[in-house]
């Protein structure tokens, strides 16, 4: 759930890195190198906060609570509300 959610605070630089990765091709370990290290340095940021974490724990603790009154997993749990027409 951090790591997602890291990787959304940080579209920007995830998205800067994979362009540089897609137009410098085998290359991109060498030319790519600044892009890769402000990736590390955001989502380490995130990683390390503790408010995040805390959210984090929050919500896999009522999934928990929710699986073990349904038996439901929350994907499937989402996939089987009807639409409505």
């Amino acid at each position: 759930m951090v790591r997602e959610k890291a990787k959304e605070l940080c579209s920007n630089t995830v998205e800067a890195f994979t362009k540089c990765c897609q137009e410098e091709g085998l290359l991109m370990v060498v030319k790519c190198r600044k892009e890769n290290a402000a990736l590390k340095e955001c989502l380490t940021y995130y990683y390390k906060d503790s408010a995040l974490y805390e959210e984090c724990k929050q919500e896999y603790l009522k999934e928990r609570e929710e699986f073990r009154q349904t038996g439901i997993p929350s994907k499937k749990r989402q996939q089987k509300v009807p639409s409505s027409m």
